[in-house]
């Protein structure tokens, strides 16, 4: 993908506290309201104008544009892997990232991004808006100045939050425990199953016990892709004609299914060995809750036993977003039990 890059200095004359490199892909954060009304996007280079406080962070600011910024219902595979070659080609020169993305996929992107950045030990934090830059009661302004100071934060010479985050509505969550909950406020994110790493308010407090430290000398990323995955909704009544569909489509090869309460699924015959046929042929089931702060334990109920006993690979309490990402990273690089223990095993903090 294309991208624009300019740099701009908020501390000159005064000497630099820190390196903080801005990626923009689209979103509301990075809108404005011409005269007509209608949203597009800002031009970076008069970020102090809009937003002066920034000259009080004393950052030396890098910020990469998309030349065709994407709305994060169109944000995938092939745009993850552009962020993660950005970020991986800036790291040296960089003490921290700030991605400015669209909320309705952030969770998706950040979970990704935390698979993909094998070694990370500097803050990549996801931000964005409800609101435009420009409008009078927008979140932009807070949520670009809060998560550029926690990307800049040292202390003893290392990151304050070296991982994937998301920062919105006052609150700092690990990415890939995130959650979008809300479209019309300005708390659009949870993570039920992890705390914050930090709230802002009057300062910014971190919960340093929560925050993932990764003792690693280099940066690697993973590329390897594989969007032949699915996501199966369990409901009360659900037939034949709904299931087959998904884990028979052809060349799928992993599927994440969201069951009820603590992993529990319908014990009916069909689904069961619909379920054991496809794992046979080499798909990948891996169960989640549909509870927002679920915990799939295979087992507990008779009617979580048998997918435990047939190959489905229990997810514990990861999200939707963690674990659909998970699975295409996995099948994009790995095969047989390494890629088992890879989906098994806490990669990034995404589960307990």
């Amino acid at each position: 993908m294309e991208y624009q890059k300019i740099s701009i200095n908020t501390a000159s004359p005064l000497p630099v506290r820190a390196r903080v490199m801005i990626i923009y892909t689209g979103g509301t954060a990075g809108m404005v309201a011409d005269a007509h009304g209608t949203l597009r996007p800002f031009d970076f280079s008069l970020i102090l104008q809009h937003i002066p406080t920034l000259r009080n962070l004393m950052l030396e600011l890098t910020v990469i544009s998309f030349n065709e910024p994407v709305d994060s219902s169109n944000i995938g595979p092939r745009e993850w892997a552009t962020l993660a070659e950005i970020v991986e080609s800036n790291y040296n020169t960089q003490d921290g990232f700030v991605i400015l993305h669209g909320t309705d996929t952030m969770a998706y992107t950040a979970s990704a991004l935390s698979f993909m950045l094998s070694g990370l030990n500097k803050p990549v934090i996801f931000t964005g808006a409800q609101l435009s830059i420009t409008h009078p009661r927008s979140d932009a302004r807070e949520n670009l100045i809060t998560a550029l100071e926690i990307a800049s934060m040292t202390k003893d010479g290392n990151a304050f939050v070296p991982e994937v985050c998301i920062y919105f509505g006052n609150q700092l969550l690990r990415g890939n425990r995130s959650k979008k909950a809300e479209s019309n406020h300005f708390d659009a994110f949870q993570s039920e199953n992890y705390p914050p790493l930090a709230r802002a308010g009057v300062k910014i407090e971190f919960n340093s016990a929560a925050i993932r430290i990764v003792s690693a000398d280099k940066l690697r990323i993973r590329k390897s892709i594989c969007s032949d995955v699915s996501i199966l909704k369990i409901f009360p009544g659900i037939t034949p004609a709904a299931v087959n569909p998904v884990l028979n489509a052809p060349g799928i090869k992993g599927v994440v299914i969201e069951t009820f309460g603590s992993g529990n699924a319908p014990t009916a015959r069909w689904f069961i060995d619909a379920l054991s046929t496809a794992i046979k042929s080499g798909v990948i089931i891996v169960n989640v809750s549909q509870c927002p702060g679920g915990m799939v334990q295979q087992g507990r109920y008779e009617t979580s036993k048998e997918l435990a006993g047939i190959g489905v690979i229990g997810g514990g309490d990861m999200t939707t977003e963690a674990a659909i990402t998970k699975l295409m990273l996995g099948l994009g690089e790995l095969k047989g039990p390494d890629l088992l223990n890879w989906l098994q095993s806490p990669v990034a903090g995404e589960h307990s």
